[in-house]
């Protein structure tokens, strides 16, 4: 009964906030809650709460001052090269964008860290999508799921899991998976590249110029309001590739500069070189302080919440030495702050729940339970496709730490070697971080402006399939 509960519950939050019936945040919290006192185990349902707040407050500190650390960043112009640089490479064509997308979190996914990556992915090129107008959840796609990728980096976590759980060395878990962990990254720039010709077709060829809207058409897979048509190609630099009016100009053309479509020209200002919070003297004091802060995550020096609230402190103290000025920087990144936060107590409800009611492991249990004896000598591939959708309904230390060593188990019997078993775990990453159980994507689509039921309907087939080519890959080079 817990194992069929425990699927439906899943599957109805995933319906619910993907036909958007209900908002992401009260899915979270009431969907668990109707189903623990269905399993009759509502008086403690408070106790389950409690423990899941207990075991995501460090995240939920963690992402809070991060958000401050990186907007202060952001806002005192640390980023604005790399904006620049990829401005150039990019060129506004949305095939280059997006496949910058891909390189930008590829690189800073480094750190080993979702948040950080998808924090200054998102603030570097949120801008250029929303002058181009392209689709958004092609960037959350794209970042989410080369961040997965990458996340199996020995300090990342998963792999550190894996090896903790079947005492085994990281480096002979990561070191031979790179072969195929490169495959899958290959994939994530060509999947890159396959969404933005999509792009490209959709919207044509593109200057920053003028990138004014002519019409307004759905887009059916993002939900969300997109552009058909272009102005013409002019020396001012407007849009090309769509209809034009008889004469030749485009109609584009004739919008004005204070017109209704550029009503979120806001939203393009984080990133503009004349506002009053750079800080050009203190570039290189910020930029050492940033790498300082990253370094000292890779090392483990201290837990990652303590390094960025001294981090973020630093940042305010030495860039706006007055208390209005740092009270003004707080308040200009408070939504992102209470959106996410707030994000993460209601998925430690999910999590509570579904971990204290035992319907987890009863599903966990069902799963590999129903492996047939003729796959035994055949776990790794067993393991392989099951860690696609047990990481994404489960935290990976429910996985790791709970499911994998019984795999691992089984997989002995039949002369599968542990190892063998653990590289297979980290297939399922790619998929994983887009998991409502990931605090990371609330950053992602939060600083987006994305909806997360968009992002979940656009994103899952891709990177379910990144996560196959991954296992592909293993299973060709004999690495699983």
């Amino acid at each position: 009964m817990l194992t069929i509960l425990g699927f439906v519950m899943i599957a109805t939050f995933l319906a619910l906030i993907m036909m958007k019936k209900m908002s992401p945040m009260a899915a979270l919290v009431l969907i668990p809650a109707l189903f623990c006192v269905l399993v009759g185990q509502g008086a403690h349902l408070g106790d389950y709460v409690l423990k899941g707040i207990g075991d995501l407050a460090p995240t939920a500190a963690m992402l809070m001052f991060a958000i401050i650390y990186f907007g202060v960043m952001i806002d005192v112009g640390l980023f604005d090269p790399v904006v620049r640089g990829i401005l150039k490479f990019c060129k506004a064509d949305p095939v280059r964008v997006v496949v910058g997308t891909a390189l930008l979190a590829a690189i800073v996914s480094l750190d080993g860290d979702g948040s950080t990556t998808f924090m200054i992915t998102v603030s570097a090129l949120y801008p250029l999508y929303k002058r181009l107008k392209m689709s958004l959840v092609v960037m959350t796609c794209v970042a989410a799921t080369a961040n997965g990728v990458m996340n199996t980096l020995p300090w990342g976590g998963p792999t550190a899991r894996a090896a903790t759980a079947l005492k085994l060395d990281a480096g002979d878990i990561f070191i031979p998976m790179i072969p195929a962990l490169a495959v899958g990254l290959v994939a994530v720039f060509v999947l890159a590249y396959v969404l933005g010709r999509r792009e490209r077709k959709r919207l044509g060829l593109l200057t920053l110029g003028d990138t004014r809207p002519v019409t307004e058409d759905v887009d059916i897979e993002a939900g969300e309001p997109v552009l058909v048509g272009a102005g013409a190609v002019g020396a001012g630099g407007t849009l090309s590739g769509g209809p034009r009016t008889p004469g030749g100009a485009g109609p584009g053309a004739a919008a004005s500069a204070g017109s209704p479509e550029d009503a979120d020209e806001t939203d393009l200002q984080a990133l503009d070189p004349r506002r009053a919070t750079l800080r050009p003297r203190l570039y290189w004091f910020n930029a050492a302080l940033t790498v300082a802060l990253l370094t000292l995550l890779i090392l483990q020096a201290l837990p990652i919440p303590v390094l960025f609230l001294l981090g973020a402190a630093l940042a305010l103290t030495v860039n706006f030495p007055q208390m209005k000025d740092q009270r003004a920087r707080v308040a200009a990144h408070a939504e992102n702050v209470l959106n996410v936060s707030g994000m993460v107590f209601a998925a430690a409800v999910f999590t509570g729940v579904l971990t204290g009611t035992g319907m987890v492991e009863h599903m966990a249990r069902w799963l590999v339970g129903g492996i047939p004896d003729a796959l035994g000598p055949h776990m790794g591939l067993v393991t392989g496709v099951l860690s696609i959708p047990l990481t994404y309904f489960m935290s990976n230390d429910g996985f790791y730490f709970g499911i994998v060593p019984i795999l691992a188990e089984a997989g002995a019997a039949h002369g599968v070697t542990p190892v063998e078993i653990a590289r297979a775990s980290l297939v399922g990453q790619a998929l994983h971080m887009s998991s409502p159980l990931v605090p990371a994507v609330y950053v992602l689509v939060g600083m987006a402006k994305v909806e997360f039921g968009d992002h979940t309907r656009f994103t899952v087939k891709w990177a379910a399939l990144t996560s196959l080519v991954v296992l592909g890959a293993g299973l060709l080079f004999g690495i699983i």
